[in-house]
């Protein structure tokens, strides 16, 4: 069976209309996109989900109060997972909650 799944990163001014990629293999289909904030994330999340993406892994740049946002966002449709740093080494070792909420 094909995992259809996605990784979301989070960076200053990145457009989430030009930064993506997938990655098609015969077991995994991995969209990866760019947002530059939560907002983009959760929009970008629930697309995904409506594409049949079922699990999302988002990048360390996403502090707590952002993985809940994606994760009621996706509403149960999607297993979300995230790389976790409570402060981030490539954001001045601050916390995506101080910088994209």
């Amino acid at each position: 069976m094909k995992v259809n799944a996605a990784f979301i990163f989070i960076a200053p001014e990145v457009d989430y209309k030009n930064h993506r990629s997938v990655i098609d293999t015969s077991t995994v289909k991995l969209t990866v996109i760019g947002v530059k904030n939560y907002s983009e994330a959760e929009t970008v999340a629930q697309e995904l989900v409506e594409q049949g993406v079922k699990a999302i892994e988002l990048c360390a740049g996403f502090g707590n109060e952002g993985i809940a946002r994606i994760c009621k966002a996706t509403k149960g449709m999607a297993s979300v997972g995230a790389v976790k740093f409570d402060y981030h080494p490539g954001f001045d070792f601050k916390s995506g909650d101080e910088l994209f909420q």
